[in-house]
Parts: C-alpha cells; structure tokens; sequence
C-alpha cells in the first residue's frame, strides 16, 4: 500500500473547477465517515481550501483516490484528468511538507495554511480514517513546517497590504499592546489590517465605516481578540485624536481626512506620534499631512515597494527552504523503510522460533518412542537449517536471475561479511 497525494490546486485548475470540486466541514465530515466503511480506501486527510482540494491517502493505486474525488462531487473523472496532480510515496511526502510550510501557496510563505491543514487532519480523524501510519505523516509534515518557519525567513516578511500595515506599526511603536487603532472604511482591505492588529495584541481598534451592518460584522469578527468600538462616519475627525494608528481605505472620490483635522488632533495628543496609512486611490489622507511633525505617513505605492522587496527576500529564502524539506522528507521516507524492514524481520524470526519448535517437538517425541538421540539431533539439525535457509536460497537466485546484478552482489557481500564476523568470533 502506497502514500498519495492528488488533487487540484491554483496552479493547475480554474477557480469554477476548485470551486466544484471544494468540500465545506459538514459535507466532508460526512463523506469521511462513510468512507470509513470502505475496506479498499479508508486512510485518507482531505485538504480544501479556496486555492486547493487534496486528497491525501494510503491505497493501493491513484485511481481509486482520484475516482473518490469525482464521485464524491458528482463530476466526471475525466474532467480532472488535465487539471489534477498525483504523487507517491516519498514525492506524496514532500508535497505534503510544502504545502503545510507555504511553500506551494499563492502568496509564498503564507502562515495560515499550516492551521488548514491541521483542521483537516482533526476532522479526518473525528471520521476515523486516520490510520496511525498516516498520522505519522502529517505530524512529520507539521515538524517540517515549524523547522521552515523557525530556521527560514520563508514567512518573515510581509507580502500583503494588511499585514505590511501592522508590521509598520510594530516598527514605529515598540509595544502594541498599548496601541489604539482605527480602521477607517470596514472593506476587505482594512479587515485584514484590522485582523493582523487584533493578532499582534493592541490594546484597542475603533471601527468608522459609512454603513453600521459592515461595521458590525467586522466588529464581531475581531471582538474575541480585540476591544472593538464602532464610530459613526460623521464622527470621524473627532476622534482622529484617539488613535495611535490610522488605516483608511474609503473608496471615495474625495478626501475624508484633512489636514486641519490631523493638526487639531496632534495637539489634542500632545504631540505623541501618528502613524496613518492611507490605502485608498484615490487618496483618503490630505498629503500635506505628511509635513506634520510627529506624523508618519505611508501610501499604497510606499507599501508596495516594501511588499516587492519582501517577496524577493522570501523567494531567495524559499530555496534554503526546499532543500530542508527535501532533506526531511528523505528522513521521513528512510525510516519508514527501517520500521518497516524492523517488521518483516520480526515476522522472520517469528516464524523461525515456529520452526524451531515444531521441529524441536518431533524430535523430544522420537527421542521418547527410543529412537537413537545422536540420530535424531543430526536429523533435527539438518531439516532446521534446511527449513529455515529455504528462504534464503530463493532469494539468491532470483536477485541472480535479475536484469541488475548489484542485487546479488548485495545479497553475496552481506552473507560472506556475516560468515567472516561468525568466524572471528568462534576464534
């Protein structure tokens, strides 16, 4: 039985085929659950996120993963056939730790995909078709994952608008924990400014939006980590003096932050520094509020230019990153061999130790029926080693009979080096 890896991710399919063939929680639980019953395929980890579907499983060939894929979607398999990928064994396992170290996302090094893929396993494991060889593997990969995050500065620098915001802020303020921030605009952009701000820790972050609903929504979206207050739009250069940290992205024609505001409100503060970002074209902030002393003023192509610099540093980093994945997965791989050889060598002597004692009763009962002792060791000796060499024997000439002859050299060498240790140690 083999470890593979197959699916679809944004690299080889549309988003209408990911989006066919994606799994939500409930209906793959499901799916699991009764795959579970299946004798033939019963080992497998789902992964499914919005840029990839993976099945990862133990099975006796790829077909059947991949027709489970199709059916369980209601898809023609054929539909797949040009967009899906497939890996085994020691490749299977390498996908599996690039994936979880970010090294195979759309935006290189991206953290979450890690907890994706731990979520996946727990659900996997909830249906039961974990088996614990599998487990083993997934637990590798996540040990891979954290080396990449630890010992690489594969994820260390920002490559997204929102999370190059709040490591601006970790840059002009030294505790964040302290920090008050304020969201102006609750679109897609400033929600995740907002959420890399709850997860760094600060203290506050007051939401402005036009609409309440919007607001609201993001509000409680962050209220498990952050306090969170939501400000009325017309509000707004009212409480600029609040905030420590300003990220406005309105989407407006027109400016919605001016510079007499922002002075008014330096002087409210006592001239403790600012930090604002203004993510909008056209532009939110007046940019003559730049010339303000104890302000710090960033537009969208100032980020942008850090993001590409990050990426370069990441892509550069990737490559150490790889090549530390390699090296785990091979260790990954070579000791499954070990265990696995540990195994069959214990099924060996099992069956010696059975031999031995069969053959060791026979003799004790011929020994007792008055047959001649001397003759019955020397029979009980010949037909053990004959037994037990038996094996041995076909070996060795099927490893001669072999297109490659380093099999029999192998096989030769190892017995004459144990016949050679054998008789150094009776000298």
């Amino acid at each position: 039985m083999s470890f593979f890896a197959l699916g679809v991710n944004h690299q080889t399919a549309s988003v209408e085929l990911r989006e066919q063939i994606a799994f939500n929680p409930e209906k793959l639980t499901q799916l699991l659950e009764q795959q579970g019953q299946n004798q033939d395929l019963n080992e497998m980890v789902v992964v499914s996120t919005c840029n990839r579907t993976e099945v990862y499983a133990m099975s006796e060939n790829s077909d059947m993963v991949l027709n489970w894929l199709a059916q369980a979607n209601g898809i023609d398999v054929k539909q797949l056939l040009n967009h899906v990928y497939r890996y085994e064994n020691a490749q299977a396992v390498t996908h599996l730790m690039r994936v979880a170290s970010g090294l195979d996302s759309l935006m290189l090094g991206e953290p979450q995909i890690l907890g994706q893929v731990k979520s996946a396993l727990s659900l996997a494991k909830t249906a039961h078709t974990v088996s614990p060889h599998l487990n083993r593997i997934f637990e590798y990969a996540f040990y891979a994952a954290k080396r990449v995050r630890s010992e690489t500065a594969v994820g260390s620098h920002a490559v997204s608008m929102g999370y190059a915001v709040a490591q601006l802020a970790l840059q002009v303020f030294s505790k964040p924990e302290k920090l008050t921030v304020m969201v102006v605009a609750a679109g897609e952009m400033n929600s995740l400014v907002a959420k890399h701000l709850a997860e760094m820790g600060v203290a506050k972050i007051l939401i402005c939006n036009r609409t309440r609903e919007r607001a609201e929504t993001l509000a409680q979206e962050i209220a498990h980590r952050v306090d969170v207050e939501i400000i009325e739009f017309d509000q707004l250069a009212n409480n600029l003096a609040r905030a420590d940290v300003i990220s406005s992205c309105t989407g407006s024609l027109h400016q919605v932050i001016h510079y007499p505001d922002v002075k008014a409100a330096l002087k409210k503060r006592r001239y403790q520094q600012m930090l604002m970002v203004d993510l909008a074209v056209p532009r939110d902030i007046d940019p003559k509020v730049e010339s303000l002393d104890g302000v710090y003023l960033y537009g969208v192509d100032d980020l942008q230019s850090v993001i590409d610099e990050n990426l370069a540093q990441r892509r550069q980093a990737a490559v150490e990153a790889e090549v530390m994945v390699n090296q785990l997965a091979t260790e990954l791989v070579t000791q499954q061999k070990v265990n696995l050889a540990g195994e069959t060598i214990h099924a060996y002597r099992q069956q010696g130790e059975h031999l031995r004692q069969e053959e060791l009763d026979l003799a004790l009962a011929r020994i007792a029926k008055g047959e001649k002792p001397e003759r019955v060791m020397q029979e009980f000796a010949h037909r053990l080693t004959q037994k037990l060499l038996h094996p041995t024997s076909i070996m060795l000439r099927e490893a001669a009979k072999s297109e490659d002859p380093s099999h029999f050299e192998q096989m030769q060498t190892c017995l004459n080096e144990t016949f050679t240790k054998r008789r150094k140690t009776k000298k």
